[in-house]
């Protein structure tokens, strides 16, 4: 979702540099990059860490940053080059669909206001799985739920965090870089953006390369 289907890191980019301020602190580009593609527990572990508070009580901060962040998304996020246009393709050829991500639940059903809840047959969430990314656990759980297996799905992604869980799940995986750069990887599909890309291109990242 962040990143790949919509622009929504610019927001998490305001609300973590808030918090910082009101800890007292600032957030390093090195720290807020790290965090992308990251649960929730591991972006503050990350965040305490960068900012030499280790100690640091997590909840309240989580609460804010939640409260933040909704308050954001509720303004409205804006599309990721391609990726509207991608997902609408997919829903009209009948294509049982799936969102993933490491965002929790309060925060996706924002989102949705965006991304349109009748898009998705399927909603994977960062704070309702045991193992969230780079386990390959969100994606093995969407595709249990899909009623498809593992192998007959493609991954979109756009971190390493995810890329790593797709990879891991069996996946075909598509990659589209946004805040970061993704160096080449075997078996990981990179483009530059999803403009371009439709249903019989994503069908065609599952045939096996013939010699």
């Amino acid at each position: 979702m962040d990143g790949t289907l919509v622009d929504s890191e610019k927001v998490w980019d305001i609300a973590l540099t808030e918090l910082a301020e009101r800890a007292g602190g600032t957030l390093s580009t090195a720290a807020r990059q790290a965090m992308i593609g990251s649960p929730m527990s591991r972006t503050m572990e990350i965040f305490r860490d960068d900012l030499g508070q280790p100690d640091r009580p997590e909840p309240p901060d989580v609460e804010w940053l939640t409260g933040r962040v909704f308050e954001l998304f509720g303004a409205g996020l804006v599309w990721r080059p391609g990726a509207l246009e991608l997902l609408l393709a997919v829903r009209a050829a009948g294509v049982p669909t799936a969102l993933v991500t490491s965002t929790g639940r309060r925060l996706v059903e924002v989102a949705l206001g965006t991304l349109g809840r009748e898009n998705f047959d399927v909603v994977v969430v960062g704070d309702e799985v045991k193992a969230p990314k780079p386990d390959p656990e969100p994606y093995r759980t969407a595709a249990e739920l899909l009623g498809v297996p593992i192998t007959e799905c493609v991954a979109v992604e756009d971190s390493p965090t995810g890329i790593a869980s797709a990879l891991a799940s069996g996946a075909a995986v598509l990659a589209v870089p946004a805040e970061l750069e993704l160096p080449p990887t075997d078996g990981v599909h990179l483009r530059e953006t999803l403009e371009g890309v439709d249903p019989a291109y994503l069908a065609a990242l599952l045939t096996p390369a013939t010699a």
